[in-house]
């Protein structure tokens, strides 16, 4: 189910999965930035005019979401920028100046990026982390401007540990002391305003940087206090954030053999995963790392 900042609605509908890819086939993008731009777009719209669509069948001032594929794709050789929460808002206010019976929208993009291999001829998909931006528009203007990384794999090779838990009948799980930590992240921040999201990517890579020097720098007893430490970080550098939420699996490999803490063979887990959230707000920090 889709959530929408402005409340609760009776009624939604939309286009997902709407894929684009801008290419600066000269290979030089806009501003400096990447000839490759790709986006994998979703984008709700509401609004009374639809009601009668669903109580009756009455399609008259639906527009239907071909339509919306069609103008996201299309438009998107009109956008002369090179990040997402740019890229929503652009699609998102032009749709509402061509629909005047829609009340309002919410448009999410993800990014689908490519580096260069060498030069700006050739490229290999980016990843396996990926941003996206979620903004709701509606006639008065932005109500809400979210961005986020999903998907990072991080492995750590030792400073980790895992001990000092309840321990019954149920518990098999030994007291691990320098374990090889592989965990899977994802995070997304709200705003203090929402003019603070367009800021040229610059609170997206700096949160980026901020999980990949914390996760290498940070010896921590559970994984938990990891993503507090990330957390408590995020909000202590990147003073446009007003909240960040962070959401870890725990996929640390099993272990074939180990041969003290030099040397070990390990496989990928069993299905089973554990699943720790959090959510920090600006009034919450309490200590500095």
């Amino acid at each position: 189910m889709n959530r929408f900042a402005s409340g609760p609605k009776r009624h939604y509908y939309g286009k997902g999965d709407v894929i684009a890819y801008r290419l600066h086939r000269a290979g030089a993008g806009p501003a400096g930035g990447s000839p490759v731009f790709g986006a994998n777009v979703l984008l709700l719209l509401y609004g009374d005019a639809f009601w009668k669509t669903y109580t009756h069948g009455d399609n008259t001032g639906l527009i239907a979401t071909d339509s919306m594929k069609n103008f996201i794709q299309r438009e998107t050789m009109n956008f002369d920028g090179n990040h997402l929460e740019e890229y929503c808002r652009f699609l998102g206010a032009k749709f509402l100046a061509k629909y005047a019976q829609v009340e309002g929208l919410q448009i999410s993009a993800s990014d689908i990026s490519y580096a260069a291999v060498d030069g700006n001829v050739a490229f290999v998909p980016s990843g396996p982390d990926t941003s996206y931006a979620r903004l709701e528009i509606d006639r008065t203007g932005i109500i809400e401007a979210v961005s986020g990384v999903r998907g990072f794999k991080l492995l750590r090779l030792g400073g980790s540990a895992f001990r000092g838990f309840v321990r019954d009948e149920y518990t098999t799980l030994p007291d691990l002391n320098n374990r090889p930590l592989h965990m899977w992240l994802d995070l997304e921040w709200d705003y203090v305003t929402s003019d603070a999201a367009f800021a040229g990517g610059g609170v997206t890579a700096r949160a980026r940087q901020i999980v990949r020097d914390v996760f290498s720098t940070f010896e921590s007893g559970s994984i938990q206090q990891v993503i507090y430490a990330i957390g408590t970080k995020v909000l202590a550098e990147i003073t446009a954030i007003s909240e960040v939420r962070l959401e870890a699996n725990n996929r640390t490999w099993d272990t074939i053999a180990e041969r003290g803490d030099e040397l070990g063979v390990y496989t990928d887990a069993r299905p089973p995963y554990g699943c720790l959230g959090l959510t920090l707000k600006r009034g919450d920090l309490r200590t500095k790392i």
